[in-house]
Order: C-alpha cells, then structure tokens, then sequence
C-alpha cells in the first residue's frame, strides 16, 4: 500500500500544477468577454431588427408578385371583360377561377387571406368561393370600424395602386384580430375613379409577429412598424406609449441606427423601398442578460475552479494509480516501501504473455472443430442463400474452392451394424487412413465424418466447360483410393457419388443424392464407385421431406420466386426421374404439395391480399391424377402468384415510404439539419432501408434527389431579383454559401452568380 500511495501522490501533484495555468487564463479572459459581449449584443439587436424588415419587405414583395400574376391570369382577364348580362353568366369561368386561386397562398403567409372582386359581377371570388353578394362576404369578414358601404367605397369602387392600408381592427368567424390591406386594382395600368377588378390581400398582423419574435422574444422588447405617413403597420409589445414618447422627446434622434433612451436600447431602421420606419425596443437588462451571465459564471467558475480542480485531480490520480495496486491485489503481492514492484509486475505479465499463446494454440487446435461443424450445416441444408454460407465459410476458415462439382459419401465396407468398443477404435484408425490417402491423392478438399464408418467429401473447384473430364477424374480418383486402401491396409471401401452440383447452395441437394446412391448401391464386393442414376432408388414412397417442405415455405412467404421454382423442380426431379412412383402414391404427393399451399394461404401476408380467393381455387382445382408436367407447371404458376403477392405488397409499401419522404424533403429542404438520419427517423425506418428503397422505386440516391430538389428552388430564386447568393445559400438549407457554390456548380454546371448573369441577359 506504501508504493501505491506514493504513485497516487506524485500523480496528485501534477495535475493540481496544471489546474493553475488555465485558473489565471480564464481571469484574464474575463474582463475582455464582458466588453465584447456588451458590443455584440448591440450589433445582434440591429442586425435582427434589419434582418426581420428584409423578411418583411420580400413577403410584401411576393404578394405584389402574386398581384402581378393575377393580372396576366387568362382565365380572370376573361372574366373582367365579359360584358354585364343578367340572363347569361360566365358561372363556369367564375366556379374554375374560385377552385385556380386555391393553389395560391401556399409559399407566402400573407396570402392565407386574399378575394378578387369583380365589378362587371359585382362578385367576390376567393379561394374555393363566390360570393355574389359582396355584403354577404363582408357579413364574415370586415374591419369592425368600418360599415359595408364605406367598405365598399374605400376597398371595393376605388382604384388601388400598390396601396396599403394600416393596421384596422378585423373579424372573422372564428377570431378577433388586427390586419394590414394590400390592394390592387386590375388591370395594372387601371386610372380613374374605379377599376374592372380588384385584388385585396388581408395580411393578419399576428403573421406579421412571427417575423418579429426574434426581437419580441425578449423580456420587455417592443416593434413598432409606421408607414411613410405615420399611420401603425404593426405593433408588437408595450410600443404605444413608447412611441409616443419618442415622438415627443427632442432628445431622441430619429436619424440614429441605435441609441439608448430610458435604459431600452431604440433600434431605428427606414426601409428605402416603402417608406416605412421600423422601431425595435431592448431593455438595457435583457439585452446585457448575456454579458450578465457570462460575469455569474465566471465568477463562479473563478471560485469554484480550486476545489473543481482538486476534486478533478483526486479523481485522476486515483484512476491511474488504482490500476497498479488493483493488479499487484490480483497477483496475491503486499509490497513494501523497499520492494520492487515493476520487477514483479514483468514477472508475472511474461507468464501470462506465455499463457495468451498457449491459449492462441488451443483456439488453432479447435479450429477444425469449427470447420467441419460448418461442412455438417453445409450439406444439411441449414444455410439460406450463398451469401450466407460464404459468409460462414469465411469465418470459419473452410474454403471451398470454387461453386461446382460433386458430393461423394465413402464407407468402409464390413462394418455395418458393428458398435463396440474394438470396432470403434478400428473403424477410427481406419478413417484416419483414408483421409491421409485422400489428401495424398486429390490435396486439401473438404471432409467431414458422417458415422462411424462414412466420411462425406466435396470435390468442389470452378465451373467449365469440360464437365464429363471432371467426373472422369473424380471417378478415377475414388476408384485409385479404393484400390490403394485395399491393396495397402486391407480396407475395404465403397464410394457414391452425386451429379455435377452448379452452386454451392446445391451442395446439400447433392449430398442427398450421394446418400440414395450409397443406400440403393450393391452390397460388399461389387464395385468400388457408384454415381447418382445407376442405382434404381425405391419407389415404395415418395420424396418430399419435412425441412424442404418447411424451406419451401419460408421461401414463399419471403417472395423469393426463383428459389421456391428450385426447390420444386427438385421435388419433381427425385419423385419422376430417380424414383418410379406408383399412381396412388403420386396423387398422395400431390395431395400433400396442395396442402403445403393451402397452409401458406392462412398466413397473415396472404390473407389479407384481395388476390387471395383466386389463388385458393386454382389450388384446389388441381388434380391429383394429372401428368408430373402439369402438376408442376401448376404448382410453379400458384408460387408464383403467391410470390407475387409478396412482391406486389412490399412495391406499395416502398411506394408510400418514398411518397413521405418526397414530402418531408419538400417540407425542410430549406434546414441545413435535415440529413438521412433525420429522415430516416420521421419515418420510422433504418438509414439503409430508406436509402435501398428510394434507390429502387425513383432510381437516384437520396442524397443526389435531396441535392437536385434544392438546386432546383435555388434556380428559381436566382431569377429573382432581391436576394443575395448567400441569402440563397440559407434560404436552400445550406450553413455555408461556399458549400452552396460548390453544390450549385457541380449539378448546373455553372456558378450561382454566372447563372445569374446569363438570366439577367
């Protein structure tokens, strides 16, 4: 305990050195914080306030846009023009122009309210209604200090030219509120008393507010908003007495970007466009409430830093020198001030240094365990695709060789039935020598022991052309062994072999075939290799076991058309071609393979299908007493209606997946924290998922979709004038306009400003 005392001390002692350097750096660093914090603050108000007056002026900007293209609507012109005719009406004309003006509103806020009134009609049309009866409109919406008739005479029988009228006090049927007019009269060009159409846009103030609660957020803040003559456009906190005094006060200069007045910093910025003056409001408390928090919290930080620190340096010490002591506890050693503890830490880690080897050699010695567990599952069947057992080959280090070739099962002949003790051991040495004759004779090809007395070899190498030459080499191969066995040990030995497998999901199919080859080959004595379709198998029953008629299943239900197709056509294979079936027990075969489908059909993933009734009577239409062909033709179209189901099912679902991400990313293109994991989380589905099915059902990467679809908005906005390449750049979901740059060049070809220019031109 003294050694580990003394390491823990020596650890202590640094660390409290350290703490001290950054101790004085952050008191240094403190007064400077405190008067920058003050300037910047200042500047973020103006900034804001400048920022929020931008919005503003390109909202009000788009709805003379939106005027702008009303009055080349061809449907509208129509309208306005139409002479005045009690006994026949455009009402068509007037019902398509209510149902046009509902796809206008959705990009802007202000537009959410918004009527044309024609006067030929002396209609009011707004989106998805008509109102034939301008009093009738004015009974759900009007200014509550203004009656019909001076509605009338100041919005709707007056000519308008991008006039404005300040703030009113509004009702709707739902709510109380405060609204800005914006009219315009149609044509554009219209003079005189009255105009063919106007179009009014009633701009809500609480829309107005949203632009401004960056300001307004903060405790006791105040906007107010005057138009060229001095009427309210809005007004946004306590601003009334504020502005009144300010407006009586000689000492406030109204010509002053910032000042303090009354500990409130005013914030006055005059729009160049319109006309109006912006007032903004800040406490002096609210707006200092960062410099405030940043002296709390450095004189917090100063005072607690010597005790942080001690505590931090406790801790750390204890950490790296509690390691040495707990691992001197393990090795059973109680040192002493004299001792050398590193001697006997060296000691003992070399031992376990020589024991880690020890331990490695184990795993190497076990690792034909492994190999040839994985040589069982092979040829049992027990893997689903390729890819799963190259994946399990790889890991257990047991390579194949390639994807074609044989499946041979070799027995020792002589010993069936025989299990003592003696015969075991026997029958252990003697397969011991039949696998060093192997090897000697055909290399490293993979074995595996099935029974005492059988071994299973696989004669795997590439696919070619010369397949007859193959299978004359195995074959001479196993008949050398036999004889070498024989003629040098006394053992003797019998092969079966399967036909030429394509794939090495195949192999389990050929280890079955070597199977019924060694078990309808003759007894001991005849020859000494036998290959799959020389041997008459039994046609006493018929062939369709209870895993491939599971794997058959599963291979439905998962739409995997192609291998549920092989696996009946191997059904077929072993029941018509290797075994001569009698009629009863091919209509039995039958019977059961109908069974098999008519248990997937009350699965959930059929039942639900409308499909479903088809299928069930195509099932039960067929006939047990058919020809082999046509029943699996039969049995191959029903899979395949079922696999199509399957694949019907998963291509809607895809499809509603990518529609909602189309949607989500037509939503938040313009947030630079949009990314696929955050998509993939509105979804509710994996990263990879989302991005393999956009791939599939649009054919571009989702990424490249999400890149095109801000592109495309950005080409849009750079044809209008008003916004900066870097205004763009945020307004597209980017953080950086050199990003933007980059991204804008690399899909168009061109740079922002270039593509600018040649619009402009």
């Amino acid at each position: 305990m003294i050694g580990y005392s003394k390491v823990f001390r020596r650890f202590l002692f640094s660390y409290l050195l350290i703490l001290i350097i950054p101790s004085l750096a952050g008191f240094m660093s403190y007064r400077t914080s405190i008067s920058v914090t003050e300037s910047i603050s200042i500047e973020n108000s103006v900034t804001q306030l400048q920022k929020s007056k931008e919005l503003l002026e390109r909202r009000i900007a788009e709805v003379e846009g939106f005027t702008r293209q009303i009055a080349i609507q061809a449907d509208l012109n129509v309208l306005m023009t139409d002479p005045l005719s009690e006994e026949k009406q455009n009402v068509y004309g007037i019902w398509k122009m209510t149902r046009d003006l509902t796809t206008y509103g959705q990009t802007n806020d202000f537009l959410r309210h918004f009527f044309i009134y024609l006067r030929n009609y002396d209609v009011v049309l707004t989106p998805g209604s008509a109102f034939f009866r301008p009093e009738h409109y004015y009974e759900s919406y009007s200014y509550e200090d203004m009656s019909v008739s001076e509605w009338e005479s100041v919005v709707l029988n007056k000519t308008h030219f991008r006039e404005m009228m300040p703030l009113r006090p509004f009702v709707t049927p739902v709510s109380r509120t405060s609204v800005v007019t914006y009219m315009q009269s149609l044509p554009l060009d219209s003079f005189g008393e009255s105009s063919p159409a106007v179009v009014v846009v009633i701009i809500d103030e609480k829309v107005i507010a949203e632009m401004l609660s960056g300001i307004t957020n903060q405790n006791g803040s105040w906007v107010h908003i005057l138009d060229a003559n001095g009427n309210t456009i809005s007004r946004q906190g306590n601003s009334d007495s504020m502005a009144e005094a300010l407006a009586s006060d000689p000492r406030f200069d109204g010509s002053r970007t910032s000042q303090f007045y009354e500990d409130e910093l005013v914030v006055t910025i005059r729009s160049s466009t319109n006309g109006w003056v912006y007032h903004a409001g800040i406490p002096k408390k609210a707006l200092m409430e960062n410099a405030n928090k940043i002296k709390r919290i450095s004189l917090s930080v100063t005072g607690g830093a010597v005790l942080v620190g001690l505590l931090v340096g406790l801790a750390l010490a204890y950490r790296n020198s509690a390691p040495i002591h707990r691992l001197l506890t393990a090795l059973g050693q109680e040192t002493t001030a004299d001792s050398n503890v590193y001697d006997f830490l060296h000691g003992n880690i070399s031992e376990m240094i020589l024991s880690n080897k020890q331990l490695e050699s184990e795993l190497k010695r076990q690792q034909p365990i492994v190999r040839d567990a994985f040589y069982k599952r092979l040829i049992a069947g027990e893997f689903q695709s390729r890819e799963e057992i190259i994946a399990a080959a790889v890991q257990s280090n047991a390579g194949l060789g390639g994807n074609a070739g044989f499946a041979a099962i070799v027995q020792i002949n002589g010993y069936s039935g025989m299990d003592n003790v003696e015969v075991l051991n026997e029958l252990q040495a003697a397969r011991l020598v039949l696998k060093q004759s192997l090897q000697e004779l055909a290399g490293t090809v993979p074995t595996t022991d099935l029974g005492a007395d059988k071994l299973v070899v696989l004669f795997v190498n590439e696919e070619t052309d010369s397949g007859s030459y193959v299978q004359e080499q195995v074959d001479a191969m196993l008949n050398q062994l036999a004889e070498s066995l024989f003629k040098e040990y006394k053992i003797s030995a019998k092969a079966a072999v399967s036909a030429r497998f394509g794939s090495v999901s195949d192999i389990s199919h050929a280890y079955e075939q070597a199977k019924q080859t060694l078990e309808n080959a003759a007894p001991f004595g005849a020859k000494p290799v036998y290959w799959y379709g020389e041997t008459a198998l039994s046609s006493e029953t018929y062939y369709y076991p209870l895993d491939v008629e599971m794997r058959l299943i599963g291979t439905i239900r998962a739409g995997e058309s192609r291998e549920a197709r092989r696996l009946i056509d191997r059904i077929v294979e072993q029941n018509a071609e290797a075994r001569e079936l009698s009629a009863e027990m091919r209509q039995q075969l039958s019977l059961e393979m109908k069974g098999t489908l008519l248990k997937l059909l009350d699965q959930k993933t059929f039942a639900e299908s409308e499909a479903i009734e088809p299928v069930r009577n195509r099932i039960v239409a067929i006939q047990p007493t058919e020809a082999v062909d046509q029943l699996r033709d039969e049995f191959v179209e029903v899979m395949e209606a079922l696999c199509g189901m399957v694949a019907s099912k998963k291509n809607d679902q895809h499809v509603r997946i990518v529609e909602q991400l189309k949607q989500l990313i037509e939503q938040h293109y313009s947030q630079s924290e949009m990314s696929l994991y955050s998509l993939a989380e509105q979804v509710g589905r994996p990263e990879k998922y989302i991005s393999q099915v956009f791939k599939e059902v649009v054919g571009d990467n989702l990424s490249d979709y999400i890149e095109r679809v801000r592109m495309d908005r950005a080409e849009r906005l750079l044809k209008e004038p008003g916004h900066t390449i870097d205004e763009i750049a945020a307004l597209v979901g980017y953080n950086s306009s050199h990003s933007f740059r980059r991204a804008f060049k690399r899909v168009t070809g061109v740079s922002p400003s270039a593509y600018r220019s040649a619009q402009d031109d």
